[in-house]
């Protein structure tokens, strides 16, 4: 019995981390997308300024005197700030082979993106080198979380059953 839920936790692991190498895929193209989207709005940004003869900073210095003027402000510096987050991930995993994505969970970081991706992602057969070695990490973790968790369960009770035995 306890087998039979190790392996089907090996199995649940495959089946969830196998997907990882498509999702990043998915997660890569909208990444672009948004970089893009950006910097068109900073580009703009930046062309006012430029027609008024003042550099970004200065343009974004001059953003005051209304909380509407402030917060425009605050919003402008959020969405330099985010561009340049997003275009160093997008970087990254764009030079990244596959099978080092495998290693990069953390520039999957934008929350707004990885939901927007997890919405959308539809599970695929993994059938790639990085699908494999995605579903054979996905199921030696699934398999020793579930062996551990169950192992810590069934603790007590094999310390009663030693014990049991122990008779003077």
């Amino acid at each position: 019995m306890l087998r039979a839920l190790a392996l089907s936790g090996g199995l649940l692991g495959a089946a969830v981390v196998s997907q990882f190498p498509e999702f990043t895929q998915q997660y890569t193209q909208r990444l672009g997308g948004q970089v893009e989207a950006l910097q068109t709005v900073i580009a703009d940004f930046d062309a006012s300024a430029t027609r008024a003869e003042m550099t970004r900073e200065e343009a974004l210095a001059s953003m005051g005197g209304s909380v509407f003027l402030e917060n425009r402000r605050r919003d402008m510096r959020n969405t330099i700030d985010r561009h340049a987050r997003l275009s160093e991930d997008l970087s990254v995993l764009k030079e990244a082979t596959p099978l080092e994505r495998l290693t990069m969970p953390q520039r999957v970081a934008d929350t707004v993106l990885a939901r927007a991706t997890y919405d959308d992602f539809r599970p695929a057969l993994p059938l790639t080198l990085e699908g494999g070695i995605s579903a054979l990490v996905g199921y030696l973790g699934g398999w020793l979380a579930v062996s551990g968790v169950l192992a810590l369960l069934a603790w007590p009770f094999r310390r009663r059953k030693s014990q049991a035995g122990l008779t003077f």
